[in-house]
């Protein structure tokens, strides 16, 4: 060391740490695995879980009930059940964790999880929210009047054309008594009566109500900007090479995912600021569980393998 380099004092000296003594704990990574897996656990198998609920309950089926009758469980424990065998597929050593280690640790990995789908769900909704406006906007016009890219009070049924694209299939929008109802707030909408947006051409048959059913352009636009990439929207086809879907090794397109989608898109066009499962407003959750319980009814079976067809042709 150079005379005229001045020595470190002790108060400059690196602070030691204590080997002997525990620390304070660590908040988990938003680098670890399962935060990871939680990404896209929630938008291909199931958006609105309770994931502490999910894995107590899902340890439970595995030990003190795994002779009950399959009939003895009702007909949401059963899905229930199938979302969190869906969960063990999906974690690899997931299931020997939870038979191992205590609950303690069921409460980290529900943790993990929820970040992962908690996040993943807030930055779509984040991106969507601007690029939806492009999707909605004919080609060579404008929005009149025009929309905010990152202010939705103007939205919903405040405006004629996200309006007519969230009106229920089978109301008639073009209606002038119906329309001031539906922005009064005189007929209120809840999440199970569908909105036109999700049919191809934003068309309804009443005499076939699948006719062009979740086939719409503007869901392909938003599936292809969250799971290809937002520069794929306009020149790709509805492919699972890139982006989220290459990360998580995705190769086929889910029925939850078409349910995801559509919901997202759903809140996009409403004027409410922030998602919220228990917005009794846009009743996200009862409109993506709705849609869920139509694609698992066995008598809807050929409607949705065709529909599935479609979205991975």
């Amino acid at each position: 060391m150079s005379d005229d380099q001045p020595e470190k004092s002790c108060g400059q000296r690196r602070k030691q740490v204590d080997a002997l003594q525990l620390g304070p704990r660590k908040r988990p990574s938003v680098t670890d695995p399962l935060v990871h897996y939680g990404r896209h656990f929630g938008r291909t198998v199931h958006a609105l879980c309770n994931f502490q609920a999910l894995l107590t309950n899902g340890i439970l089926r595995m030990g003190e009930l795994v002779d009950t009758p399959e009939e003895n469980f009702t007909a949401e424990e059963r899905r229930e059940h199938r979302v969190f065998q869906e969960l063990l597929k999906s974690v690899a050593g997931l299931e020997e964790r939870l038979m191992q280690d205590g609950g303690d640790e069921v409460d980290i990995i529900a943790e993990l999880l929820t970040k992962g789908a908690s996040g993943a769900r807030g930055d779509d909704t984040k991106s969507l929210k601007g690029s939806v406006l492009d999707w909605i906007t004919p080609k060579g016009q404008n929005l009149v009047p025009p929309l905010a890219r990152n202010v939705k009070i103007d939205r919903g049924f405040h405006h004629e054309r996200t309006g007519a694209l969230l009106c229920p299939a089978g109301i008639d929008w073009s209606n002038s008594e119906t329309k001031a109802k539906l922005r009064s707030g005189e007929i209120i909408v809840t999440g199970d009566q569908w909105p036109l947006f999700l049919y191809a051409d934003y068309r309804y048959d009443p005499e076939d109500p699948w006719n062009g059913l979740f086939q719409s352009a503007l869901l392909v636009c938003a599936y292809k900007h969250v799971f290809t990439s937002p520069s794929s929207v306009d020149r790709e086809p509805k492919a699972t090479r890139s982006g989220n879907a290459r990360i998580h090794g995705m190769t086929r397109v889910t029925l939850p995912l078409v349910a995801y989608i559509a919901t997202q898109v759903r809140f996009a066009l409403t004027s409410s600021p922030v998602f919220s499962r228990t917005d009794t407003v846009t009743d996200s959750e009862r409109f993506y569980n709705s849609i869920l319980d139509v694609f698992e009814d066995p008598d809807e079976k050929q409607e949705v393998d065709n529909l599935i067809v479609w979205w991975n042709r």
